[in-house]
């Protein structure tokens, strides 16, 4: 790596780094760079430009690199300086960062110099994660290609809330996929539940959720609903054994002696006897995921109406937080996470899914309950779960109020980067935080299982 000629670096603090004329050198928002002194090199990666006649660099120093030939970094140690040469680094060198950071999951290509592989850091899914772009950014695409490494090359069990049934056919392998992630894939333990399959059924059961999802569901309040919500809470053994639903109502009508039972009536008026998510005889989504296998994809779109996948959310939610002292990991990924994240939500079910939500993402991390939520409309997400997502994915965004509220949530992603993304092509992404060694722009890889859903082309002559 050859210095660039004429240009120097200064560091007053040992932790960042100013270049205060970059005029000719070709760096942009970031690159990694090569700054050697007399008291050694060390990488660093530029953060911030300054236009002008004398363009300006501001950045970070990830740590002490060793002697030419000697592959090690210190991420642990870093030097201020007067004066330091400046040199662009080659692939060897952002190997040597990969390596040291544990970034093992090679999801694309790098969009900046020197570009090579792109990899993210597997342990740090650990974190909750956000996902955004605008549609037609490729993002349902490229998060497949991430669950693809996820699923093939760890072991944290994924469960993926799938509205659209994108993430329907992550089981499958595409025509032609070959290589080691391909044949970790065929290996894994992926299994799709859907409304309508009798082999694999997404259902919940209504008995074995809480009270206060149970109210929920029958639209029940404490205090405009009291009488029917005593009840709800008073009632007996011998009700609750009921098996489900249509089972439950003839058991609450004996228990009344005189009539039919409010809470019967209100079943019935609700409809919630002719709804398909009631498990009866099979198994609950809450047994399924509670066998933890690699992957587990809920096609919720195929409910006949929307408050079933809501059903399913809540039932599946309220049961990974009740057992959250077992410390189970598990990724709960979200695509299209606001119609479940909406601070807008406004039905008493809705409302019950978005704020165990908000308690997962506010306390959930510690118990392995880990978040990573997909959206086109981050201003539709609620702030109490953005505020709490350590990772970025942006893909290209246009609006230029979602990219000043990304800003604001995500201080760890240069501004100069965010900026960028009204001019991303489909399939390239921002990548910033603590899974990715550094902010990065990526090139995502193509995927090995085929995308479940796909826009309907205009019809040509």
């Amino acid at each position: 790596m050859d210095a660039i000629r004429g240009v120097v670096a200064r560091s007053d603090d040992g932790r960042s780094f100013s270049i205060a004329d970059a005029s000719g050198t070709g760096l942009v928002a970031g690159a990694l760079v090569v700054l050697s002194d007399d008291g050694g090199r060390q990488l660093a990666v530029v953060e911030a430009l300054t236009d002008g006649a004398a363009p300006a660099l501001r950045g970070r120093l990830l740590g002490e690199l060793g002697d030419p030939g000697d592959a090690r970094l210190d991420v642990r140690s870093s030097h201020p300086f007067e004066s330091a040469a400046v040199a662009a680094v080659d692939e060897a060198t952002v190997e040597v960062l990969h390596r040291t950071t544990g970034a093992l999951l090679e999801v694309g290509t790098a969009l900046t110099a020197p570009g090579g592989a792109a990899r993210l850091l597997p342990t740090r899914f650990n974190r909750h994660t956000f996902w955004c772009g605008q549609s037609g950014s490729g993002k349902t695409y490229a998060l497949g290609v991430v669950l693809e490494q996820l699923i093939a090359h760890t072991a944290l069990p994924v469960v993926v809330f799938d509205p659209n049934s994108d993430f329907v056919r992550l089981g499958e392998l595409a025509s032609g996929a070959a290589g080691p992630t391909a044949e970790a894939l065929a290996g894994r333990d992926i299994r799709v539940l859907r409304p309508r399959d009798p082999a694999a059924p997404l259902r919940a059961r209504f008995l074995g959720m809480p009270l206060a999802s149970k109210a929920a569901v029958l639209r029940l309040d404490p205090v405009a609903d009291r009488e029917e919500y005593n009840a709800l809470v008073h009632l007996d053994e011998a009700v609750m054994r009921a098996g489900e639903l249509d089972e439950l109502l003839p058991a609450l009508n004996r228990m009344r002696g005189d009539g039919p039972h409010p809470l019967a009536q209100r079943i019935e008026n609700l409809g919630l006897l002719e709804w398909e998510v009631w498990a009866g005889e099979d198994r609950a989504v809450t047994e399924v995921v509670g066998e933890r296998p690699d992957a587990t994809v809920l096609d919720l779109g195929g409910f006949s109406t929307p408050e079933q996948q809501l059903v399913i959310a809540l039932a599946l939610l309220d049961d990974l937080w009740l057992r959250r002292e077992e410390r189970r990991p598990v990724l709960l990924v979200i695509d299209e996470a606001h119609n479940l994240c909406s601070p807008a939500l406004d039905s008493p079910i809705a409302i019950a899914v978005r704020e165990r939500l908000v308690q997962i993402a506010a306390e959930g991390r510690k118990f392995g309950l880990w978040l990573l939520l997909s959206t086109q409309r981050p201003s539709k997400v609620h702030p109490g779960i953005i505020s709490q997502c350590d990772n970025l994915a942006l893909m290209k965004m246009t609006s230029p109020l979602d990219l000043a509220e990304l800003g604001t949530y995500f201080g760890y992603a240069p501004e100069a980067l965010l900026q960028r993304s009204p001019w991303f092509r489909q399939g390239e992404a921002l990548f910033a935080g603590g899974f990715v060694p550094t902010p990065s722009l990526v090139k995502m890889n193509a995927r090995l299982t085929p995308e479940g859903g796909s826009d309907v082309r205009v019809p040509l002559r």
